[in-house]
């Protein structure tokens, strides 16, 4: 079974986070090691737009999180516990977080984005102009790079859509080329 399709079938058809039945989407919880549908959620558009991109957070519609930071499921949790905590300073999130358990290691992937911790203290990824990269950013390769462990090349030019961030080291992030996942420099790379 695809993992759409296990998605939906775990979810009921609907956003785990909004609740929405409309622009359905597969949302691999960073920082990505396995996806699959123990690191994916199912998510609508506007979540995975909201999540992606800090500066279109709508704290009115995360009030649904009061009701999915109780899903049985990791991921929805670990989502939940991130937006709540980028949110804090709203004052509702603050009391959810407060009544919100999640296991050690739950909490450890939750925190993993740096989501929750001081802005001096964040890791913060910059491409070679200085832009701050965030995950879901496009950038364009800017020289060929050889992918350690492979015989491929990376070309100059290449587009490589929807980034992660590596959470411990400003200099890497992950991306697919060709198909194939790999952690590039972030000073040989242009965000788009």
């Amino acid at each position: 079974m695809a993992v759409l399709e296990a998605l939906q079938e775990r979810s009921g058809n609907t956003c785990e986070l909004c609740g929405s039945t409309e622009n359905l989407q597969v949302y691999e919880v960073p920082p990505v090691s396995t996806g699959g549908l123990d690191g994916s959620i199912l998510a609508c558009k506007t979540c995975i737009d909201q999540i992606e991109k800090q500066e279109e957070v709508d704290s009115n519609h995360w009030r649904c999180l009061n009701d999915s930071m109780w899903s049985e499921h990791d991921t929805v949790k670990v989502v939940a516990w991130r937006m709540l905590n980028r949110l804090k300073s709203e004052g509702w999130p603050q009391d959810l977080l407060g009544m919100m358990y999640l296991e050690d290691e739950t909490l450890e992937w939750a925190k993993a984005t740096g989501e929750g911790k001081e802005e001096s203290e964040k890791i913060i990824h910059r491409d070679v102009n200085g832009n701050i990269l965030e995950n879901g950013d496009n950038v364009v390769l800017i020289k060929d790079l050889k992918v350690k462990g492979s015989s491929m090349v990376a070309k100059q030019g290449t587009a490589v859509r929807r980034i992660s961030l590596d959470y411990e080291n400003a200099e890497y992030i992950e991306g697919k080329v060709d198909g194939q996942q790999i952690v590039i420099v972030t000073k040989y790379v242009k965000k788009t």
